[in-house]
């Protein structure tokens, strides 16, 4: 057998993964450092909003009416006022709506307290979840049920028209009650036809024999599912719009279960504003004023409760609506001016051009929840005008109320109107003391666990063991930086929790390191060698319980919401950190620290 001899160099790393560590955490390094400077409660004024007073004077008049302003900048048009007291943002908000023409433009948020050179270089800090800021959260239900009545109507309309066209006599369309369509007719061709036009326009209905001259017609169990899924998340897509809409930065609108919202606002202290918008279902439709008691047509009462007769199907509904905004008329009576979306704008174009003369009604309904629970819709019409020439994609309609109320249905409107009603189930108010209270008591859980894993490392290890804490303490730094840096990324106080594990999962990447370590001087290798291997063998176990863990932090993050996502991430970004100090951190800080040891590694 013959043995050829190789030289190896132990403990050595090349000049560029020095240079890639350092440049590593000293870019994380500065991304985590506005986190610790925090941030402070301000209202942005949009250059829409139409300000009255120039910076200083403004500052001067909320000075002047008990409000601690810290700062007011300016910057491409807006205004940034901050605050040196949290508590005062909603009586902030109050003050400056008097001094601007649209206070719709003013904008909740937090602006960081770090200074302007760092803030320059394009950090930010950390998001905090609404346990550690403060704010409000809402939990609503989404009712399912007027989806299905509305589908099933919108069904029993369209066989009711496909039996006028075909001239089909002797047919009985009816909604039953348990949401069955029955369809009676004792003509076997007429029942033919109908199979043929439910089964080709609605596939995804069940169509079945109910006796020798009726079918019966039930959506599935499979396209319920499906309407359901899609109702919640087009109201979570209106819900998202609408806290937009309201000006509140950093919301947080999550789908709960199956039919259920959670919204959370942090930094938001006075929740009725906000509250009176998510809950709301307003939406506007546009209809055919028709003769009383005419054929397809129902009746809507106006807002004296006199029943003005529309057509049964609206010209259009509020979901072509794109913009909506309040004004004063040429009168000096308050309006919205609607926008609507390409197809709105050509149906309103052709309904218009063929009905110049003749009145337009618009309506408007909202849902509400009674004591027993029930859901039901409330439908007014709000305006009735006479169309004088055709219509287009912008237009304005009057009846709204007071120029609040206008303002109030075009932040609907233009927030989009639900496909579904939802109702507030659940309302909690986070005061920013109790968040303070929550970062205090969470961040020094932090410390003391972190203090006393360096200390036991430095002594159960001695060198070894400062090398590990120098490591730990990049980690954490690695961590922070890491969650300033990714968008969407929240710390919770379960994030806080997994900060805490995070620490001892960090730790033990380097105790199996040690102990392999330790194994090879047992075995009579010398340190250099001893480190070299121990590093070496450890790495696969190193690997394989991190990347276990990290399945369990990617299932928890998937399904889990709130404050099981917030541990979830920081267990996750935990891991990643943890492997990339204890393996290639601490192993660059031993070899700085030893240098090189030329040495023969003989192999066979």
């Amino acid at each position: 057998m013959n043995k050829q001899n190789k030289a190896t160099i132990l403990n050595h790393y090349s000049a560029w993964k020095y240079v890639l560590l350092v440049v590593t955490i000293t870019i994380m390094f500065f991304s985590a450092l506005p986190t610790f400077y925090g941030e402070d409660s301000a209202i942005q004024v949009s250059k829409n909003a139409g300000l009255k007073l120039q910076p200083l004077a403004l500052q001067q008049q909320l000075l002047s009416s008990g409000i601690d302003v810290k700062r007011i900048e300016q910057s491409h048009g807006q205004t940034l006022v901050v605050l040196g007291d949290n508590y005062q943002q909603a009586q902030l908000k109050s003050l400056l709506a008097e001094q601007v023409k649209d206070p719709s433009e003013l904008t909740l948020m937090l602006a960081p307290a770090a200074p302007n050179w760092m803030l320059s270089l394009g950090v930010s800090p950390i998001k905090l979840g609404l346990d550690l800021r403060g704010g409000v959260q809402f939990l609503l239900d989404v009712e399912i049920e007027p989806v299905y009545k509305l589908h099933y109507n919108t069904f029993v309309d369209s066989v009711r028209q496909f039996v006028r066209d075909e001239s089909l006599t002797g047919v009985a369309v009816q909604q039953l009650v348990g949401d069955r369509v029955q369809i009676t007719t004792s003509d076997s061709n007429h029942r033919q036809a109908l199979r043929a036009f439910i089964s080709q326009r609605y596939p995804n209905w069940q169509l079945s024999n109910n006796g020798a001259n009726s079918l019966s017609v039930v959506l599935s169990a499979t396209e319920k599912n499906n309407i359901q899924d899609l109702t919640v998340k087009q109201n979570l897509q209106i819900m998202r719009s609408r806290i937009e809409q309201l000006g509140i930065t950093e919301a947080v609108v999550q789908r709960q279960g199956e039919q259920r919202i959670r919204i959370e606002l942090p930094g938001v202290q006075d929740p009725a504003e906000a509250k009176s918008v998510i809950g709301a279902t307003a939406s506007l439709a546009f209809y055919q004023v028709m003769q009383p008691n005419s054929i397809n047509s129902k009746k809507l009462n106006d807002e004296q409760g006199q029943p003005v007769s529309v057509a049964r199907r609206a010209v259009l509904g509020g979901e072509h609506i794109v913009d909506a905004r309040a004004q004063l008329g040429e009168m000096g009576l308050p309006e919205v001016v609607i926008h609507l979306d390409r197809d709105g704008g050509k149906k309103m174009s052709d309904f218009s051009r063929a009905n110049i003369g003749k009145p337009m009604a618009t309506s408007y309904s909202e849902y509400s929840r009674d004591e027993q629970g029930k859901v039901s819709q409330s439908t007014k019409v709000i305006s009735v005008a006479t169309i004088r020439s055709q219509l287009g994609d912008r237009f304005s309609i009057t009846g709204a109320g007071d120029y609040a109320s206008a303002q109030q249905l075009a932040l609907l409107l233009r927030a989009g109107s639900m496909t579904a009603p939802v109702t507030i189930v659940e309302e909690r108010t986070i005061g920013p003391s109790l968040g303070e209270e929550n970062i205090t008591n969470g961040f020094a859980a932090l410390a003391l666990g972190m203090a006393f894993t360096l200390l036991f490392m430095g002594l159960w290890y001695r060198r070894l063991g400062w090398i590990a804490n120098v490591a730990l303490l990049s980690n954490m730094v690695l961590l922070f930086g890491l969650l300033a840096l990714i968008p969407g990324a929240v710390l919770t106080l379960p994030g806080i929790a997994g900060l805490v594990l995070t620490v001892g999962m960090a730790v033990d990447t380097n105790v199996l390191i040690f102990e392999r370590i330790k194994d090879k001087l047992r075995e009579g290798r010398s340190f250099a060698h001893a480190i070299d291997r121990g590093f070496d063998s450890a790495f696969s176990t190193i690997i394989d319980a991190n990347f276990t863990t990290m399945i369990t932090a990617v299932v928890l993050y998937s399904i889990g919401n709130g404050p099981i996502q917030g541990f979830a991430l920081t267990l996750g970004l935990g891991l990643l950190t943890s492997m990339f100090t204890g393996i290639f951190a601490s192993r660059a800080l031993v070899n700085w620290v030893y240098g090189r040891d030329f040495r023969r590694d003989v192999k066979v």
